[in-house]
């Protein structure tokens, strides 16, 4: 197996992302050394936000909610997931798992940003985060979560089998235009190549490749027990815990309730449907999720 570095000359022409690098050194397992790339804004000693991403994106789907996050008072951190971005990619698809994706974000977040922090966390962002969340829950001061879930098996749905078939036997797998399809607002072609950056042949797209065949969403799967063990210090997780879904988001839309009903600090929160918003929100609704960051860290007491 090869581990892939980072290509500068792959990121230069990013719209909108003129963010110093950042990287973190990470023990990927078996012998194998990675470096995990983040942003890392605003003063060392403001409140932190973790900006968690998901399935094939990287950290470029946060540029529209990273400065006014900065101006509200917070640190921004944004990592891109091993396998992501700027990150580090392991070519092996088999040696991506849910439990070692949890251990590498665990890594980085013990490495750099140790302290209580603010968490947002989308599509697989969530399916790291609200374990991490269960598993340490005096880690996080307050919870946003969008299109994401912690699922312990069951019965995935159609849309959701349909899109692990296509990630994994799509001939190009495109995932710029995967990123287009699954958003309700226009891409430009500058952004749409600013997804496709980080994944320009075949072995770089293994962990987005992987991805969708790990979500424990049936029986007998890998990281059922570990997500019903979170489960046990999520659902008493008593800060507190917004969610902003979009309506218009075919696998995820629907799974806010699970989290509503189970959680202790959703009750009581202003939580909402967005309307002309797709899966990946931050695309398309950035001032309202931006806005339930700052509202939700001002309810806890962590952001003045």
């Amino acid at each position: 197996m090869q581990v892939l570095s980072y290509d500068p000359a792959r990121f230069t022409n990013i719209p909108d992302f003129a963010f110093a690098e950042n990287w973190a050194a990470i023990d990927l397992g078996e012998g194998h050394k990675g470096r995990m790339h983040y942003i890392d804004e605003g003063p060392k000693d403001a409140p932190p936000v973790l900006l968690f991403h998901g399935e094939p994106s990287w950290s470029f789907l946060y540029r529209k909610m990273i400065a006014p996050l900065l101006d509200a008072g917070f640190r921004v951190l944004a990592p891109d997931l091993i396998g992501f971005g700027k990150s580090d990619k392991p070519d092996d698809i088999g040696f991506y798992t849910y439990a070692r994706h949890v251990d590498w974000l665990t890594q980085w977040r013990a490495a750099v940003v140790p302290q209580p922090a603010a968490l947002f966390c989308q599509d697989w962002g969530g399916l790291l985060g609200l374990n991490m969340v269960g598993t340490n829950p005096d880690g996080f001061a307050c919870v946003v979560a969008s299109n994401t879930f912690l699922p312990t098996g069951g019965t995935p749905s159609p849309a959701f089998l349909a899109w692990r078939e296509f990630a994994k036997t799509s001939p190009d797998f495109d995932i710029g235009a995967v990123i287009d399809r699954a958003t309700q607002t226009e891409r430009s072609a500058l952004e749409i190549a600013a997804y496709n950056a980080p994944y320009h042949d075949e072995p770089s797209k293994a962990g987005a490749r992987a991805f969708p065949a790990l979500v424990p969403v049936e029986d007998g799967m890998a990281g059922i027990e570990e997500n019903k063990k979170a489960w046990e210090g999520l659902a008493n997780y008593d800060k507190p815990f917004l969610t902003l879904f979009g309506e218009d988001d075919p696998v995820t839309g629907g799974l806010a309730p699970f989290l509503i009903e189970r959680i202790a600090g959703a009750k009581g929160q202003p939580h909402a449907m967005l309307s002309v918003c797709g899966h990946f929100c931050q695309e398309d609704r950035p001032t309202e999720l931006t806005q339930g960051v700052i509202d939700t860290a001002r309810t806890a007491g962590f952001l003045s």
